[in-house]
């Protein structure tokens, strides 16, 4: 069966309704009977579905009708998507707010272009609209919902509270539906994996494993976003990211699942002049004596930081997050610095840099993947987790491969 897909906006929101209410039923009547459509209406409804997927996703039986091992993919990724939708509207419009029955696709696509573009005019050239047709999609959505969205700025607008919360819920939606469409190979594109990553993974582990699923000539492209943890979790709840590698918070989040994989201790870090380099672990009195670049507050490292020098603590002339800015401030100073081994790997290998002493004991943070509490991974996305794993430690056949991350590797 051919497929006629380009974009899950050529989704019929009502359609997809359709499609989980027959498999709640187990009958065409029944389900049109549940949500108000006529039988024709519905079995039109689904054969359009099959149609733009170029899948059969029920087969009739005696006892009924049963999806196909199709139909269940997207019947999962659908249901997913209906109740982002559904939290999103009811949150804005009430309880009893039916988004399949008062919503299309085309506001949802236009007022999501908008809420990325910041303007109708950018937001028709991006879509290929009209401005008049964005505006009147986003005007239609917001009489929908009974409440407003978006604000005019100057030449621009700006989300709402309600707006910035619906625009997360229609996000979500959405990708759950790219979910199902990769999963069918109907991607025009190859499927983009999203990562968020803190300056704790991205030096070695994110890359790492990138380049292992290149290796492997893997359909799929790679988004990166960089930040601290606190940055990202945002662009996590709203869609913009598929997880983050990185520290893991050190308290449970409610809306938020966290797999360990590693802990590592931080290093003490010098430029490769520095008079303390190769001299084996200096007391604490001598680390005191030097000036010390640390890391911007919250982060895991400043608070390593802060364990190391409880009470009178030294001279700090700078913050700074960035590693590349703190290899260079290195390297021309007597400062001092902590940082994750996998950080400054490179440059101590290459003699910019210099460990001072050994790694840190007690509390080391623990570096791992944080997800959204109801996401499912496509193929792709599992796979790529599967490789972080691998990155660290091998499989299978390797095994007996040591880690790349731990204290000797620098």
């Amino acid at each position: 069966m051919q497929n006629e897909m380009t974009s899950v906006f050529q989704l019929n929101l009502r359609h997809i309704r359709g499609l989980i209410a027959v498999h709640e039923y187990g009958s065409i009547s029944a389900a049109a009977m549940a949500i108000g459509l006529s039988q024709p209406a519905l079995t039109q409804g689904i054969l359009k579905l099959e149609s733009q997927l170029g899948e059969v996703l029920f087969e009739r039986r005696p006892d009924g009708i049963e999806a196909t091992a199709a139909g269940r993919l997207v019947l999962e990724r659908a249901a997913a998507s209906m109740r982002h939708l559904a939290a999103g509207s009811r949150l804005i419009a009430g309880a009893n707010f039916e988004p399949d029955r008062r919503l299309t696709m085309t506001q949802l696509r236009a007022f999501l272009g908008l809420s990325k573009a910041g303007s109708f005019a950018a937001t028709g050239t991006d879509l290929g609209l009209s401005q008049t047709a964005v505006h009147r999609a986003v005007h239609e959505l917001e009489d929908a919902l009974g409440r407003k969205l978006v604000e005019r700025r100057g030449r621009g607008v700006h989300m709402t509270f309600l707006g910035r919360r619906f625009a997360r819920s229609c996000r979500l939606a959405a990708k759950e539906l790219q979910a199902a469409l990769s999963e069918l190979g109907l991607d025009p594109q190859n499927p983009v994996i999203s990562i968020g990553t803190t300056p704790l993974a991205r030096a070695f582990l994110v890359p790492e494993a990138i380049s292992l699923m290149m290796a492997e000539k893997y359909p799929a492209s790679f988004r990166v976003l960089e930040g601290d943890w606190g940055d990202l979790v945002e662009s996590l709840r709203d869609g913009v990211i598929d997880f983050i590698v990185g520290e893991l918070p050190a308290a449970g989040v409610p809306d938020l699942e966290c797999s360990s994989l590693y802990t590592e201790a931080p290093i003490i870090v010098a430029g490769h002049q520095h008079a303390l380099a190769g001299k084996g672990n200096p007391p604490h009195r001598t680390l005191a004596s030097y000036p010390w670049i640390i890391a911007p507050e919250t982060s895991p490292l400043r608070a390593e930081w802060e364990r190391l020098f409880p009470g009178k603590r030294p001279e700090t002339p700078v913050e700074c997050g960035s590693i590349m800015i703190i290899g260079r401030l290195l390297t021309s100073s007597d400062m001092l610095t902590l940082a994750m081994p996998d950080q400054v790997a490179l440059q101590i290998r290459n003699g910019l840099l210099a460990r001072i002493g050994e790694p840190l004991k007690g509390s080391t943070p623990t570096i791992g993947v944080t997800m959204r509490q109801s996401w499912h991974p496509t193929n792709a996305q599992r796979h790529f987790l599967d490789l972080l794993s691998f990155a660290l430690m091998g499989v299978g056949e390797t095994a007996s491969r040591k880690p790349m991350i731990e204290a000797p590797w620098v």
